[in-house]
């Protein structure tokens, strides 16, 4: 999505796959996918390599041992290659104000749990659900920002809806959540000029 987006079409999600060479697909993978297309990006995160305390989670536990030594390898190298990784928080409010400037379009990690149900938080009464659904990691390409509802335009990859919107608060919500490092890969539309002068 992203990459059509910012005029790359000469590939397909099968030269992705085998571009990524493995089926665990961290945040650092994408970067390095984006790199390779040269595309002008930044990229944010909480944890600089592999978290290990998520090896509670079910979502991390079979495939994170072998993991942590790709992963960590991968930021490892990030600076050298050219790929800027900033370890800090980025709040919604920065990012609504990027999004809005038209100049840039973001990847998200959300966990797809606390995003899928965002559509209730307005009808459940407080304290009657529970959140101990364990987390699921998920991408989503966030495109938009309407000021006056605070709310997101989403692309979500495994959704029927072409787009969706999402409350500022349910996408901090699964922004934030355990197993994300809230991660962000922050993309910048300049890329599309670049490309068209080349």
């Amino acid at each position: 999505m992203v990459l059509r987006t910012v005029g790359i079409t000469n590939c397909n999600i099968q030269d992705l796959a085998k571009l990524c060479s493995t089926n665990s697909i961290w945040t650092v993978d994408l970067a390095y996918l984006l790199w390779r297309f040269h595309v002008e990006f930044s990229y944010f995160t909480v944890t600089f390599g592999a978290n290990p305390n998520y090896s509670i989670e079910a979502f991390y536990k079979e495939q994170l041992p072998a993991d942590v030594v790709r992963v960590d390898s991968l930021f490892g190298k990030a600076h050298e290659v050219g790929i800027n990784i900033q370890c800090r928080s980025v709040s919604i409010h920065e990012i609504s104000g990027l999004i809005l400037s038209g100049k840039f379009i973001a990847i998200a990690l959300v966990d797809q749990y606390k995003l899928s149900k965002s559509w209730l938080e307005e009808v459940i009464v407080s304290g009657i659900h529970s959140d101990s659904s364990s987390y699921t990691g998920h991408y989503v390409v966030i495109c938009g920002y309407d000021t006056d509802k605070d709310e997101f335009e989403i692309r979500d990859p495994a959704s029927s809806k072409k787009q969706e919107r999402i409350s500022a608060k349910c996408l901090e919500n699964a922004r934030k959540s355990f197993g994300t490092d809230e991660d962000l890969l922050l993309i910048s539309m300049e890329t599309i000029k670049k490309q068209k002068e080349h």
